[in-house]
């Protein structure tokens, strides 16, 4: 490696400050915290474009899928978009005659191709075919570019500098296929290495070109990483070990691990990983990266671990709006933090006016009733609080606040006999081919004197067993009134996804009914 590329860890320069319209204390940040961002992102990968950083994560059954993430500088992120608008794979992602439940869009793959300055995003799906999307601006419009008939698990894509894309893959047999011209087809595929098995499982891949080497960073879930040199995509590579069993920054997470690398312009090297963190998800986690003289990443460690905090990046910081805060529904589109539980029936909700959900699924049970949108929840702990208006809902309807995974439970409005009450409902399971094995037991109900509530759920998603949310609910939008027993979250790391806030509406009798959120807020 050469000079440019040995870690930089000075701060932001004052004059950097000045120009900062945030202001000086935010522009003079030194330090960092881990995780950069407490939400679950889990399969990241970060590329830089120029002095533009962009990051994608799984999303599994959550529609749209693939959410591209902006930094300028690493550490603040916002979302812009998606790069996968609809789960087009079937009807299964439409929660019509079966359900995509932790299948869908994971450890997928995003790159930039400079010579067309365009983006593509690669995935497989159901380990059936491979999918790629292309878009000229990372915030959309992302439009399916083509389908490949082999699916690359857990893919890595590089663009060459001479423009030829290649995809790394596989499960302990790692494969490199390169691309046609246009990213369309397969034009050659070789295995290239084999994992010892002494090490097990190797997956999770990466590919980057640096200084004229091909690398593929490779993850030992859940507790290592390593990585493949060679002067060529096709190899011989040489294995190295980057960590194994290093303690993480989140007390009571697991071994920093997957992710991806990614350089600054100034040549300074970073590693994003996630943390697993349940029942709040896998939390992304970033480190410093130095190299060896021979051309080997290393992690920079604090006292043997992977730091808490972090000397802020030789970048200017470069806040962005939290990913917490108020939604009140006023555009005509709904904001790329929003995602919902499989794809939605788009003529059954609308915003502009607050978000109006009208029942859209004649069902008992949650997990099949489609146009449930959720929101990430923020750690270590935060609170949601919607207000809605239910005055249009009808005999049989359920409409609330849940928090969503495959043990659930919810705060909401039931309409029987013409009265509405609020419940708080518990019980809500899935078994592990995540087919419904509980739809719900009302624990405590009150009644409403008007057609207007606040129901809020408080969330603690430290990781750890035996982790709670409260629910409560109140008829003023001050006062509010705890309601039903204290949740205990499913801490279980087989769903994959965290815990997220939901807001619902379905029917259990007939279509027709309503309710319109008119504030959603999410508070740390």
């Amino acid at each position: 490696m050469n000079r440019r590329h040995i870690l930089s860890l000075a701060g932001a320069s004052a004059a950097a400050a000045a120009l900062n319209p945030f202001g000086v204390a935010e522009a003079q940040q030194t330090s960092y915290a881990n995780p950069v961002v407490w939400q679950d992102f889990a399969d990241v990968e970060v590329i830089r474009v120029g002095s533009d950083f962009y990051m994608t994560a799984s999303t599994m059954h959550y529609s749209p899928g693939a959410p591209v993430l902006h930094s300028r500088d690493l550490v603040n992120w916002e979302f812009v978009g998606h790069s996968v608008p609809r789960l087009d794979f079937g009807s299964k992602y439409d929660l019509s005659g079966g359900r995509g439940y932790v299948r869908g869009i994971w450890a997928s793959t995003i790159a930039h191709r400079p010579s067309e300055n365009r983006f593509y995003w690669l995935g497989q799906i159901d380990f059936a075919r491979s999918y790629m999307y292309t878009a000229t601006n990372p915030a959309g419009p992302w439009t399916q570019h083509a389908q490949l008939s082999r699916a690359y698990y857990d893919a890595g894509m590089l663009v060459d500098s001479d423009g030829t894309m290649y995809v790394a893959y596989g499960n302990t047999q790692i494969s490199v296929a390169q691309l046609s011209a246009d990213g369309k087809t397969e034009v050659r595929n070789q295995q290239v290495f084999s994992t010892p098995s002494s090490i097990g499982t190797l997956e999770g891949s990466r590919f980057y070109k640096i200084n004229g080497n091909y690398y593929i960073f490779l993850t030992r879930p859940a507790n290592g990483q390593y990585i493949l040199k060679s002067s060529s995509p096709w190899g011989p590579y040489e294995l190295r070990q980057v960590l194994l069993n290093m303690p993480g920054p989140i007390s009571g997470g697991g071994v920093p691990h997957q992710g991806g690398l990614v350089s600054t312009p100034g040549g300074a090297w970073y590693y994003m990983a996630f943390v697993d963190a349940y029942p709040g998800g896998r939390m992304p986690a970033l480190a410093p990266i130095n190299w060896t003289a021979d051309g080997w990443p290393q992690v920079t460690t604090v006292n043997g671990a992977w730091g808490s905090t972090y000397p802020f990046p030789n970048l200017t910081p470069a806040p962005v709006p939290p990913l917490t805060g108020t939604d009140a529904f006023t555009a005509s589109t709904l904001a790329a933090k929003w995602e919902w539980n499989h794809n939605p029936d788009n003529t059954k909700w609308s915003t502009g006016d607050g978000l109006r959900l009208q029942t859209a699924t004649v069902t008992n049970d949650l997990y099949n009733a489609r146009n449930t949108l959720t929101h990430r929840i923020q750690g270590p702990s935060s609170t949601a609080t919607v207000e809605l208006d239910f005055a249009s809902m009808r005999d049989g309807d359920r409409a609330g606040l849940a928090m969503l995974r495959d043990a659930s439970a919810w705060i909401g409005v039931k309409r029987e006999a013409g009265v509405p009450r609020v419940v708080m409902t518990d019980g809500l399971t899935m078994d592990g081919s995540w087919n419904t094995t509980g739809t719900g037991t009302e624990r405590a109900s009150a009644d409403l004197c008007s057609t207007r509530v606040w129901l809020r759920v408080t969330a603690d998603i430290r990781p750890g067993s035996g982790r709670q949310a409260l629910f409560s609910y109140s008829e003023d939008g001050a006062a509010f009134t705890p309601l039903g027993p204290a949740f205990t979250l499913n801490s279980n790391w087989t769903f994959f996804m965290g815990y997220r806030f939901a807001v619902f509406n379905y029917a259990t009798q007939s279509l027709g009914g309503a309710v319109t959120v008119d504030r959603f807020t999410v508070a740390a």
